[in-house]
């Protein structure tokens, strides 16, 4: 952990310090050595929340990347269950960044936990997944010749394959301050929804920085979730009228439908 109670005060890792866990009250050392960050751990074998992962430098530089008092919230729901949230920003977006291999029953868990859940997925951790989504992205279909989206299948990527299953936006970080790969929605079995997004302006909307360039979160959200249900209907009227090409979706969308935003 990034933080622990010192004298009742949120406090980073020093040497020779001592703390308290801000979940479970129990003891917490500082491990300061010269190989992995700074971080507290708890005394002993005890952890008190089981879905969190060790830190990395991948975790820490995106955490610092928001406000202090954002950082490791203790979340509490009604029936008395508690975890640690990476980030919990003043609009209520709960944002877990993930490096390691998540199992898909865990993942159910923190979707049904968190009610506004986003994932920053590392998409670097395995060496092939960069080149199958860039490959899946070539393949796909683009929804609007004004929107970056793409339809492509999930069965092309591992990636897609193994975060397609969850309703929360998940964005798939490939590095070198490179703009984060969206997945919008998806099946594992079937279609995927993706697109690009500014590293920075995935930032600032959550910072609260609306301008002219970046936009409230919860809006884009609802507006590209919308245009995704709007393509599926256009797809299966298409069907329907038994017609093959996939052009004119723009003339199919009504006027007051229409969203033409910006990343």
């Amino acid at each position: 952990m990034k933080f622990a109670l010192v004298n009742g005060q949120r406090q980073e890792a020093q040497p020779s310090l001592s703390g308290k866990c801000a979940t479970c009250g129990h003891p917490m050392v500082a491990k300061c050595g010269e190989v992995k960050i700074w971080h507290w751990a708890h005394q002993g074998s005890r952890f008190c929340d089981p879905w969190w992962e060790n830190e990395t430098e991948w975790h820490r530089n995106w955490k610092e990347r928001f406000p202090v008092h954002w950082q490791e919230f203790v979340y509490r729901a009604e029936n008395g269950e508690k975890h640690i949230a990476d980030v919990r920003t003043d609009r209520e977006w709960v944002i877990e960044f993930q490096h390691s291999y998540i199992k898909p029953e865990e993942r159910r868990s923190r979707d049904a936990f968190y009610p506004k859940l986003v994932w920053v997925v590392d998409g670097t951790r395995r060496k092939r997944d960069e080149k199958q989504l860039f490959q899946a992205l070539n393949n796909g279909v683009q929804l609007d010749a004004k929107l970056p989206i793409k339809r492509v299948r999930s069965d092309e990527c591992t990636l897609l394959r193994e975060w397609a299953g969850s309703h929360a936006p998940i964005f798939f970080d490939l590095g070198s301050e490179r703009a984060l790969v969206w997945l919008i929605a998806g099946r594992p079995d079937g279609p995927a929804y993706v697109g690009p997004v500014s590293r920075a302006n995935f930032i600032e909307m959550h910072r609260g920085g609306v301008t002219q360039v970046t936009r409230d979160f919860d809006e884009l959200v609802k507006d590209f979730s919308g245009l995704v249900a709007d393509y599926e209907s256009y797809l299966r009227v298409q069907a329907l009228q038994r017609a093959a090409p996939l052009r004119g979706f723009e003339q199919y969308l009504t006027r007051a439908n229409r969203r033409r935003r910006r990343f």
